[in-house]
């Protein structure tokens, strides 16, 4: 690259980066126009609407009940993911959903729950709602380039048998599709249809399709509901908890920035405006693709900002490495980037494979996780293999030439990791063993193994219509202290209702006395009527069917993820010993969250995740060193040292990004509101664990595994 190009370059690159800092983040607030601004918040950070509904029928039964949720909820998602569907009280259900302020949009976008059913032309009813299992809004094109549109839809396997014979004894004729009792659609028949997958065809417009489709998927619930009140709740963290954590992430982004420059020195200064530039393209993708940001999916965001840190250093060590050996820089740097390439894209792909898999497989916060996850891993690459390599070869061509800028990787004595093995392996034993003994011992005590909150467990919520309106602030400072006292916990969600003087306060499962000691409490603080407050069970947020559906996506994951890394290492022992230190420092987390008793909720799910994420790409980069080396070792060579070689020449690697990821962390945790803080601990110790995990645990794991089951290539 010449001097001019450089400079260029370099202009560019600094206007673009600002532009975009600009688009996505100057002047936010009221009269902002920044595409932070219009970045969807989830319940926690912004509030929404909130809906209830009553079931029709007086005393439902638990799994209509439960069935009802999942299905609403898989409903709900189409307007967000972070959407919360739960059971208040014997027969009603709760619908939450984030980033809206009317409530009559969202009624009419989801539609009345009403029933559903396919009417042959004599008027017996040939399928029911229940019998459909999915129903979407498609597209096509013919070879003519005219574009058509249907419903695509997919039937329960019995509904699969009924529809075969009823398109079987009615082909050619009228199928009537009826919603309440009033016909919507009547769509012929054009086939005999035993595939249990049908379409709609002929509608008038995309648009057309979706919101036929939408009315067969509400009418698929085996409950027919009504709808009992519609009201906008305010966010359950308040501005200034906001502004603190965006404050505490804009610090922990500056503080890497620093230790990447004084670490890597112009290397690393590359790497700032290349991280800097992917802060400004997340901002504004989140805005473009309308993903919705609650706490999972920052944990997604801090996981990515991780790795695009990662890429760099790995390039960054690699460059050091090759002006060690007396090469100049302008071959280091093409040689840093070439050999760093195979480590950056197998990291990224094998998370790539659990953001993907979430996606199609989880519901609710889960699939918002995957979301950024997602979205921050592909901006991670691009950022660091396209921006970092522009603008370092950029301040290469304007003049900084000199090794020292650049830093030299002085030769290192090689550490005996694997003479300690035995240690590590004992150290990591007793963790795992004291979590499950500690959750043992509170299941014991009647306190449960984890301690569980609201979202998984349920509770009470308490209606309270104060004299006057009370801010976020106000009620955490006044009225928080009270109910904390009278149920002993500090676990508490308090949300305003907009409109209203009304707080809808959330807590464990209270008892009777403990509602009316609550009520009395309340009334005496406040001069309030006790006999206006109202108090509901409410169900967990995150059902068993979601936590079902994250768990059977992990394990589709992890079968892929060691599929391809099986695939990329062609040695089955690299892809055991990954998913082995996976699950290990999957455990050792838990065991964390047993041991200090963290709370139990909506971000537990994404934490584990992160982790799940943040191990897997420490252990390729060793992995990927290991079989390098093992391409240039020589029949004298001994493989034990070549392991511990390996793990030493990615030492810094392995510290420098746990460190700067931790750093980010960190300082969410220190400048952090609470529920931030029972976020950030438990990442904290997770980034630790996959540091210690990366270099003590994986290596010896693939050592073992290959000298206890030699292969015979």
């Amino acid at each position: 690259m010449k001097k001019s190009r450089g400079i260029l370059v370099l202009v560019l690159a600094a206007l673009l980066t600002a532009g975009m800092i600009y688009m996505a983040a100057v002047g936010v607030g009221e009269s902002s126009t920044g595409a932070a601004k219009n970045i969807n918040l989830g319940l926690d950070l912004a509030g929404g609407v909130s809906i209830t509904y009553g079931t029709v029928i007086d005393n439902p039964t638990a799994e209509q009940m439960s069935d009802t949720i999942y299905k609403l909820q898989k409903r709900v998602e189409k307007e967000s993911t972070e959407a919360q569907v739960y059971q208040e009280g014997s027969n009603r259900i709760n619908v939450e959903i984030p980033g809206v302020q009317d409530a009559n949009e969202v009624l009419e976008k989801l539609g009345k729950p009403g029933s559903l059913e396919f009417w042959d032309y004599q008027g017996n009813v040939i399928l029911e709602g229940t019998d459909i299992a999915d129903a979407r809004a498609v597209s096509t094109k013919d070879q003519m380039e005219n574009v058509s549109y249907a419903v695509s839809l997919t039937l329960t396997d019995e509904g699969a048998k009924k529809f075969a014979t009823a398109t079987e004894e009615n082909l050619g004729m009228p199928l009537p599709i009826v919603y309440d009792n009033e016909i919507i659609r009547e769509p012929t028949v054009q086939a005999v249809i035993t595939n249990g997958q049908a379409q709609i065809s002929n509608m008038a417009s995309f648009e057309d399709a979706e919101e036929l489709a939408s009315q067969i998927r509400i009418g698929s619930l085996q409950l027919e509901l009504k709808e009992l009140r519609s009201n906008v709740v305010g966010a359950q963290l308040g501005q200034d908890a906001i502004v603190t954590s965006l404050k505490a992430g804009a610090i922990g982004f500056g503080l890497v920035i620093v230790f990447m420059i004084v670490f890597y020195l112009i290397p690393g200064l590359a790497a700032g405006i290349a991280l800097t530039a992917y802060v400004a393209l997340m901002m504004l993708l989140l805005n473009a693709f309308e993903i919705t940001l609650t706490l999972p999916g920052i944990a997604g965001i801090i996981l990515s900002i991780g790795m695009a840190v990662d890429a760099n250093v790995i390039i960054f060590a690699r460059i050091r490495e090759e002006l060690g050996t007396g090469k100049t820089v302008r071959s280091a740097m093409k040689l840093g980037f070439q050999k760093a390439l195979s480590a950056i894209v197998d990291g990224n792909i094998t998370t790539l494979i659990v953001a993907v898999v979430l996606l199609l497989k989880a519901s609710g916060s889960v699939k918002g996780f995957a979301q950024t996850l997602a979205l921050g891993i592909v901006l991670s690459m691009f950022t660091a293999l396209v921006v970092t390599r522009l603008v370092l070869n950029a301040l290469f061509a304007v003049g900084i030439k000199d090794p020292k800028f650049y830093g030299v990787q002085k030769e290192r004595k090689t550490i005996p990791f694997l003479g300690k093995r035995k240690i590590c392996f004992l150290v990591s034993a007793v963790v795992i063993v004291a979590g499950f003994a500690a959750m043992g011992i509170q299941a014991g005590m009647g306190n449960g193994a984890l301690a569980y909150s609201l979202e998984f467990q349920g509770g009470t919520s308490t209606t309270v219509p104060f004299q006057q309106e009370l801010s976020i602030e106000e009620i955490d400072a006044q009225v928080k202290p009270i109910v904390a006292q009278v149920t002993g916990d500090t676990e508490i969600q308090a949300q305003k209702v907009q409109g209203s003087n009304d707080v809808v306060i959330k807590t464990k499962e209270l008892s009777l006395e403990q509602r009316q000691q609550l009520n009395e409490a309340l009334a005496q603080a406040f001069t309030l009527d006790e006999e206006q407050i109202s108090a509901e069970s409410i169900s967990s947020t995150i059902s068993s069917e979601v936590r079902t559906d994250a768990a059977v996506a992990v394990v589709i994951a992890i079968i892929f993820m060691l599929l391809y890394i099986w695939f990329r290492f062609k040695d089955i022992r690299f892809a055991g010993s990954a998913v082995i230190a996976l699950v290990h420092d999957v455990l050792t987390v838990l065991a964390f969250y047993a041991i200090v008793r963290i709370s139990v909720g909506n971000t537990f799910i994404a934490c584990m995740l992160t982790i799940v994420g943040y191990s897997i790409n420490a252990t390729i980069v060793i992995f990927d060193r290991i079989r390098e080396n093992l391409g240039t070792m020589r029949k004298k060579d001994d493989l034990k040292d070549l392991v511990d070689a390996s793990i030493t020449q990615t030492l810094s690697r392995s510290i420098n990004t746990s460190l700067t990821t931790f750093i980010m962390v960190a300082v969410l945790f220190v400048l952090g509101v609470a529920s931030i803080r029972d976020f950030a601990l438990p990442l904290m110790a997770g980034i630790v664990c996959g540091a210690y995990s990366s270099v003590c645990i994986t290596g010896a794991l693939w050592y073992i595994m290959k000298i206890k089951f030699v292969s015979k290539e």
